[in-house]
């Protein structure tokens, strides 16, 4: 007993630990068995996948695990939350899984961030939740009252979608007496009812038997299907009709057209006339075969009337009866198997596929991972997948129908920034169908590529004297990486030049990497300069390149040439020219000697010159550019040398001063002079006797330009300060105008005859105009004042001239006075004076038709004097203020300012300036004239034509 007991624990042992491998056999594959019943609402839980895939909750949700299920719907779902396999939809596995005992559904796991995928079954067990039915719930059979005790008839079979103990368990009959119930099992282990009679039937006693048919299932609780069955009693019928076959069998494609007659059934009865005509009924099939096949009842002939499709259901069976118009009947069996064909391509599905990777990634870094399946079977079904060529990727079966697509070789971004992978799969029917996806891959950049110059070696050529700032070259790199990784910045390198850093002669633009120049070069001082660029891009590290770069400073004529020999001449300063100085200290240089007997192309001297200048610059040409004698010496172009032309002659001077200029070739050419004193003698004593006779040097003409200046600038200053001395009479004259006239303005017309006027508010003007001519000549004591009469006529009364001159000046002034008429005032009587009585360097001629004695008849004075001596300046200050206004002078107006004892004194230096200025534009002003016009109806005024030094 010990031993049995131990021995069955050890059994029990032996099966656990079976078991758990088992269990953990599955889990190290990747796969994850669970068990559900059907009909769990949405959300059930189903199995803990993190635990039993030992997967960290956090890294579910961070690489991205999904469930995935075959086909259209999805069953199952993830909670990423808590890592469990719950229900995703409601299931129901009649549904899912027809027919079949064992009802397993299979989905994947598949976490993105490691591309690995797991496989997980779920079964689905039954539970009891279809009731048993019954094709005909109403049925009614024919059976004839010769019927022997104990005919069986077959009624007809319940169906329930349900499997093992909720499946269809019994029958049971109940109604009559006349019959009972069998119950056969077949040989796929269904259970077919018979109706058995039990007792004769008497269609005398009763036409009709009422039964009522139940069919069970084993659940709990139990569910129940009924059908009534009526039976009606015929009279005799001897024969019941015989099928040919008690099975009939076909094979037909799944691609056979709708429409088609797939087999025909034959039964034979040997009665006659209604007892013989047999009629095809179709007694048991399943709800799919009765709603794809069509049995005709006359013929026998099934048709099909909706398309197969192998990969959905794959055999028929029915169940055929032929019944005879007596009732007897006979029952046979059709078999349908549907043949695949090669009708469905394969299907890939793309479970999870990166889109970007990295150029870094090793080769077999996992990109995609792919299913595909043919829903064919046999070599239909077999499926080969390939990838397209030049791709560096390769195909991995990862698990059953599952591939992935991993690198084969390291990625090179500069190479192909992207990759449409073309995954291709195609069965082995005949002939094949392909199928194919594409993926969409890009290669992310790693900076794994230098920048790269354009050239090897960068060279430019730089003027000297280049302004500062001046761009030099540009050097240029690209970077085959992408975005950050290719964006070159530039620099220069350190180094040293002359002692300072590289960096104060250029500089390079971090961007663009133009190279300018920070100062202005030398040619003299420096004449090349190396220096290096470096390129470096944005990566992380950053990758670099450098270039050499050479600036060739390019020679400009900057330099003139400078002579040597022979040397230059003292300063102004320190001495006069090579002959001597002031201090009597004679100096040598540029002296030469020349013997008289010297024959032509003879040397006499070389102009010695260099040019700090390179190349074409510094080639030097020597030009004879004066001399005393030019027929006498010449030089060579390029040598510099001085020598006789011809034969020295003894009319030729002893001393000879040649000028001699020094070109460059540049563009434009510079140039020196040199200045050489070539003396014909014989011996050093007469070359010593010859420069002591030089004359001694001429006063400077400095002095005599610097006198000039400032008496022009003087005069200037003077005729500044006139035009501004008139500008401010000018300016009070017009302010006067603008202010409204003195009530007294016309008492001075009171010896007028009021014919002689027209007025307007108060304003009178002469009815007739004047016309005077005064002349001014430079000879003022030849000026006299002449004033002809009788040339207008309808004017005032105008004086006889004088018999006889005026007195000159220095005669008594007081006889002139006594002259004029007694009520006439001292103001009228001076206007109306002869011209003697004018100052002598004003004189007047006059033209008019009136004479001097009628203005002496103007009740209004010319002027208001208070002293004989201010007639010198008083016309001359008419004729200046009138002229530089541009108007008129009424001489019947009072004099436009008031004349006081300090005023001669400014008039005449004023006067004594004008006569400066006249004295230097003489040479340019040849006569000057002035014209005093009078308008009578405007204003009274004088016209002369001064001829003036002015």
């Amino acid at each position: 007993m010990c031993a049995a007991r131990e021995g069955r624990c050890g059994r029990r042992q032996r099966a656990l630990l079976c078991c758990v491998l088992v269990a953990a056999w599955e889990a190290a594959r990747g796969q994850l068995r669970y068990s559900v019943p059907e009909e769990l609402p949405k959300g059930s839980f189903v199995g803990d996948v993190a635990t039993d895939l030992a997967l960290e909750l956090a890294a579910l949700g961070a690489r991205g695990a999904r469930v995935v299920s075959q086909g259209r719907t999805q069953y199952f779902a993830l909670h990423a939350s808590s890592g469990h396999l719950v229900t995703a939809e409601r299931i129901d596995r009649e549904q899912l899984c027809r027919l079949l005992e064992k009802c397993v559904l299979r989905c994947e796991l598949i976490v993105e961030g490691e591309m690995k995928v797991y496989a997980i079954e779920v079964e689905i067990t039954d539970i009891n939740d279809n009731t048993p039915k019954f094709e005909e719930v109403q049925m009614q059979e024919e059976m004839s009252e010769t019927t022997a005790i104990g005919f069986r008839f077959p009624l007809p079979v319940a169906h329930d979608s349900d499997v093992g103990v909720n499946s269809l368990q019994s029958y049971a009959l109940s109604g009559d007496e006349h019959f009972s119930l069998s119950v056969q099992a077949g040989a796929d282990g269904e259970k077919r009812p018979e109706l058995v009679l039990a007792k004769a039937l008497d269609r005398e006693e009763a036409a009709f038997h009422e039964l009522l048919l139940r069919a069970s299932d084993g659940g709990d609780p139990a569910r129940t299907g009924t059908a009534r069955i009526r039976v009606a009693v015929l009279d005799a019928n001897d024969n019941a009709p015989a099928f040919s076959q008690a099975v009939y069998t076909v094979r037909v494609p799944e691609d056979v057209p709708v429409g088609s007659t797939l087999l025909r059934v034959t039964a034979t009865d040997p009665d006659d006339g209604t007892y013989g005509d047999v009629k095809y009924a179709l007694k048991k099939a399943t709800e799919t075969a009765s709603k794809i096949f069509h049995l005709e009842p006359e013929t026998g002939a099934i048709r099909l009337v909706r398309n197969l499709d192998f990969e959905e259901w794959n055999s028929y069976e029915m169940e055929l009866q032929a019944r005879d118009g007596g009732g007897l009947f006979d029952t046979a069996k059709v078999s349908i198997s549907v043949t695949d064909v090669n009708d469905n391509a394969p299907e890939i599905s793309v479970r999870s596929a990166l889109s970007e990777i990295s150029e870094d990634a090793a080769p077999g870094t996992v990109v995609a991972l792919l299913h595909v399946q043919d829903r064919d079977s046999g070599a239909n079904g077999e499926v080969r997948c390939s990838l397209g060529e030049g791709v560096p990727f390769r195909l991995e079966r990862a698990l059953d129908d599952y591939y992935s697509v991993v690198t084969a070789r390291e990625l090179d971004r500069e190479r192909a920034s992207e990759y449409n992978v073309t995954v291709r799969a195609a069965d082995g029917g005949s002939p094949a169908l392909r199928s194919g996806a594409v993926l969409a891959l890009r290669v992310l950049d790693v900076n794994d590529n230098a920048p790269v110059f354009a050239e090897a070696r960068y060279s430019a050529r730089l003027p000297e004297n280049n302004a500062e700032g001046a761009l030099v070259l540009t050097v240029r790199a690209w970077d085959a990486d992408w975005g950050q990784n290719a964006r070159v910045r530039y620099r220069l390198r350190e180094g040293r030049l002359r002692g300072a850093p590289l960096s104060s002669y250029v500089s390079v633009q971090a961007e663009t990497g133009a190279l300018y120049a920070l100062r202005s070069f030398d040619y003299e001082e420096v004449r090349e300069v190396e220096l290096w660029v470096r390129a470096e891009d944005g990566g992380a590290p950053p990758l670099s390149s450098n270039v050499s770069v050479r600036l060739l400073i390019a020679d400009e004529n900057d330099n003139a040439p400078q002579v040597l020999y022979p040397p230059a001449a003292p300063a102004p300063g320190a001495g006069v020219g090579a002959w001597g100085s002031a201090s009597g200290a004679w100096s040598w240089a540029g002296v030469e000697l020349a013997p008289r007997s010297a024959e032509p192309g003879a040397l006499v001297a070389k102009v010695v010159a260099v040019d700090a200048d390179a190349g074409q610059n510094a080639w030097l040409s020597y030009e004879l550019a004066k001399a005393t004698e030019p027929g006498l010496f010449r030089v060579g172009l390029h040598s510099g040398e001085v020598r006789t032309a011809r034969s020295p002659l003894a009319r030729d001077a002893a001393r000879h001063s040649l000028v001699v200029v020094v070109k460059d070739r540049g563009r434009p050419a510079l140039s020196a002079t040199a200045t050489l004193t070539v003396v014909l003698a014989e011996s050093v004593a007469e070359l010593l006797s010859e420069l002591g006779s030089a004359a001694a040097p001429a006063e400077p003409a400095g002095s005599l330009t610097r006198w000039l200046v400032l008496a022009v600038a003087a005069v200037s200053c003077l005729f500044l300060a006139f035009l501004l001395l008139l500008l401010a009479l000018r300016l009070r004259r017009w302010r006067r105008s603008r202010l409204p006239p003195p009530p007294s303005a016309g008492a001075a017309l009171r010896g007028v005859p009021a014919s002689h006027f027209v007025g307007i508010d108060g304003v009178r003007a002469f009815l007739r105009s004047y016309s005077h001519d005064v002349s001014l000549t430079a000879d003022s004591r030849k000026s006299q004042l002449r004033c002809a009469g009788g040339s207008c006529c309808d004017t005032l009364p105008a004086r006889p001239p004088p018999d006889e001159a005026a007195p000159l000046r220095g005669e008594d002034a007081a006889a002139h006075r006594a002259a004029e008429p007694d009520g006439l005032p001292v103001s009228a009587a001076t206007a109306a004076a002869p011209a003697s009585s004018l100052p002598s360097r004003f004189s007047l001629s006059s033209r008019s038709l009136c004479s001097l004695s009628s203005l002496s008849r103007f009740p209004y004075p010319l002027f208001s004097l208070h002293s004989h001596r201010r007639l010198l300046f008083t016309p001359l200050l008419y004729c200046v203020v009138s002229f530089s206004s541009g108007r008129c002078i009424t001489l019947g107006s009072p004099f436009p300012f008031s004349v006081s004892p300090s005023f001669p004194a400014l008039l005449s230096v004023m006067a004594l300036a004008v006569r400066g200025v006249a004295f230097l534009l003489s040479s340019l002003l040849s006569s000057f004239s002035l014209k005093f016009v009078v308008n009578a109806p405007h204003s009274l005024c004088c016209c002369a034509l001064c001829r003036a030094v002015f």
